[in-house]
């Protein structure tokens, strides 16, 4: 199959070029010098090799959680198999393209690897399959909602407290990529309270909020439409790996094309192509057409897919309900030897010391079992299931490395 790669105006890669000799800087770039953070410490003033957003990137990276991102499911979990993408494939997938994007903008590009290395550090197990039946949990107890980019916010703000700075805090907030716009304008975040305000009303109003989040610098929105032109493709190679699809399975778009290198390709060039020297982002009318029927065709031909959705419904969904309920019971009975407090609890007090003299019992028991269970990679989750009861009728199949060969 001819895959057709788009490519730059002659007369914006002229532009873009004498841009550069003149040493042109886009005066919509966020700069260091603005950095706010909600707590000023003196251990965190950029220095000339360590500079502000430079500082949020290596805070990312360095938290214990960042490991867990090679075990969390993107979107097909019950596979053992190396070539399907994990989560942390995802993250530097995102960090890349967006940054190859803002290069050529002329924008910060620390501050958008901060956003992009550390926006889905709060997503749960198995994907959006357990975002939800986690929220589904957690509104059932207490009426507030779970959202991962929302999460990912309480893991680096709340959870680890590392005081991140509030643009890359925004830009996780902000990044879900299930909102496709033609149009992405940057809308001014005034400080840290406002910020907050934001992050409850997701708690309370749940996606209703989450949808109406605007990022508060280009180089958020970079990163929030960089999210989608990731997955895009990258999920159809991996839906063909699991063979949920195979090759002859029909895909529409035209300008973007139709497989994961030609939408990478063809996606970026038509944002610089009509977002350079502008303060906001902008795909052109087919692109976004497009790109709105790629997502369609997606959800209808994988995420969708029977085969995806049968396992997440007749097990995982009943083993999330059996693990929050025993480790809500355990909790409230101040059982000190049950995971939640052996695997989490103490783990989360201990790594709050080093920052902040905090209670972590004082929270919510709800909400603690919920940080929990997010933090938990599938293998972590399935063997915690297994152990807290190994008579369940609940389990989880993998399909082998080998299931080809038995098929044989």
């Amino acid at each position: 199959m001819a895959l057709n790669y788009n490519g730059l105006s002659k007369s914006l890669q002229e532009r873009i070029q004498e841009d550069r000799e003149k040493h042109w800087e886009n005066p919509w770039k966020f700069p260091d010098s603005r950095v706010m953070r909600r707590y000023l410490r003196a251990s965190d003033s950029p220095t000339l090799w360590r500079p502000a957003f430079v500082r949020d990137v290596e805070k990312i990276m360095h938290l214990p959680l960042y490991n867990r991102y090679a075990d969390k499911t993107q979107v097909f979990s019950f596979y053992e198999n190396d070539d399907i993408t994990r989560r942390a494939l995802h993250v530097q997938l995102v960090s890349r393209i967006a940054r190859n994007i803002g290069a050529v903008l002329g924008l910060n590009l620390d501050l958008i690897e901060a956003i992009s290395l550390g926006h889905d550090i709060g997503h749960t197990p198995f994907g959006h399959a357990g975002e939800r039946f986690l929220s589904e949990l957690l509104y059932e107890h207490t009426g507030r909602y779970f959202s991962h980019n929302v999460h990912s916010v309480r893991v680096l703000d709340t959870l680890f407290r590392r005081n991140l700075s509030l643009q890359t805090l925004d830009g996780v907030l902000c990044h879900n990529g299930e909102f496709e716009q033609q149009e992405y304008r940057p809308q001014p975040l005034p400080d840290f309270a406002e910020f907050d305000r934001r992050v409850e009303d997701c708690y309370t109003r749940g996606e209703e909020a989450v949808g109406g989040l605007v990022p508060s610098t280009l180089e958020a929105c970079v990163v929030r439409i960089c999210d989608m032109i990731a997955y895009l493709g990258k999920d159809r190679q991996d839906a063909r790996t699991a063979r949920i699809i195979d090759g002859e399975t029909h895909f529409t778009t035209k300008e973007i094309g139709t497989e994961n290198a030609a939408i990478i390709n063809n996606m970026t060039v038509d944002i610089l192509e009509n977002s350079y020297g502008k303060n906001y982002l902008l795909l052109s009318p087919q692109t976004y057409r497009d790109l709105k029927t790629a997502k369609r065709e997606n959800y209808e031909l994988i995420y969708r897919n029977e085969k995806v959705n049968q396992a997440y419904e007749s097990s995982v969904r009943p083993m999330f309900r059996e693990l929050y309920e025993k480790l809500l019971y355990d909790l409230k009975r101040g059982e000190e030897g049950s995971p939640v407090y052996r695997h989490h609890v103490n783990y989360v007090q201990r790594q709050l010391r080093y920052y902040q003299d905090y209670d972590y019992l004082q929270e919510e028991p709800n909400q603690i079992v919920t940080d929990y269970i997010a933090s938990m990679t599938d293998d972590y989750f399935v063997a915690l299931h297994r152990f807290l009861f190994p008579e369940s009728r609940y389990r989880i199949e993998y399909k082998s490395y080998f299931e080809d060969l038995k098929e044989r």
